[in-house]
Formats: structure tokens, sequence, C-alpha cells
């Protein structure tokens, strides 16, 4: 067996091992909170302000009043059981989403580049994004919800192993 091949059977789909920041479910909260307050406030001012609301309205605020509640006491905890990340010596694995789960992995030697970025209110929680953008054609992995100081330990560790790695990144 050549070591490509032995280095691709190493290379399977999997879990992940570690978990984002438990920070990250109250950004996904706030973030969701901001959503649905905009959203029924838009939908409270229509109504007050209308002399003849739509009667559609109506429900759609009754129910924005009840889904929202219910999306921000689900969707965080559920994100924090679901996102998922490891990096080893040979590739990154990442596991996100909610409803719609993805799971990625990515050889070190395909890495081309790795960034860090963080929004006002991540940086309010601490958090930041990690980017590793690859040779492939469904795009970079990204790992959200990680703490500050992890993410650029990683981005470090990532760098350091890509520099070590064999290959051209393409």
């Amino acid at each position: 067996m050549s070591e490509h091949s032995t280095n691709t059977a190493a290379l399977r789909l999997r879990p992940p091992a570690n978990r984002v920041s438990r920070r990250a479910i109250g950004y996904w909260t706030a973030t969701a909170a901001v959503f649905w307050a905009v959203l029924v406030a838009i939908q409270v001012v229509i109504v007050v302000t209308s002399d003849d609301p739509p009667a559609f309205l109506t429900v759609t605020l009754v129910v924005s009043a009840i889904a929202g509640p219910l999306h921000l006491l689900v969707m965080p905890q559920w994100r924090y059981r679901v996102h998922r990340w490891e990096v080893t010596g040979e590739a990154v694995y990442t596991q996100a989403g909610w409803l719609k789960q993805q799971w990625r992995i990515a050889p070190v030697s395909r890495i081309q580049t790795v960034d860090i970025e963080r929004d006002p209110v991540e940086q309010l929680f601490g958090l930041a994004k990690l980017t590793v953008t690859t040779a492939s054609a469904a795009g970079p992995l990204r790992i959200s919800g990680l703490a500050h100081d992890r993410a650029l330990a990683l981005a470090d560790e990532l760098t350091k192993t890509t520099q070590a790695a064999r290959g051209d990144a393409t």
C-alpha cells in the first residue's frame, strides 16, 4: 500500500472530539433574540399604527411571539451539542448545523489559508470564527464559537502543521 492510500484510509469522516466554547450558547441566543425582537417590533408597529391591519399580520405576530421564545430555548442548546471540531497532524474535522448538519474533513496538506474573524457580538462574548481554506470545491471549513484565545492558538498550530506538511495544497 502506498503512503498516499494509507493517509487516505486514515482520514475517515467521523465525529470530531472537541466542542465549541460554552459562551457560543449565549452568542447564538443573543443574535437570534435580536432577529426575533426586530421581527416582532416591525409587526407590532404595523398592527398598532395601521387603521386596518391585514388579518394575516395579527396571525404572524402571534406565531412569532410563540416561535421566537421556543427557538431561543432550543436552537442554542442543540447547536452546542452538534458543533464540534478537531485538528490532528493529518486533518481538520468539523461538524456544524442544527437542522441541516454538515460534517467535513480536510487533509492538512490541502490547507491554503487559515483566517480568524470576529464580528462585534462575538467580540463581546470573547469568541471567534476560524476559517480553513482548502483547494476543495466544497469551500472552506469554518469553526464558529471558538474562544478567541483558542482560535489564535489553533490558527498558529495549523499554520505550523501546514508548513511542515508535504504537498502543494492544490
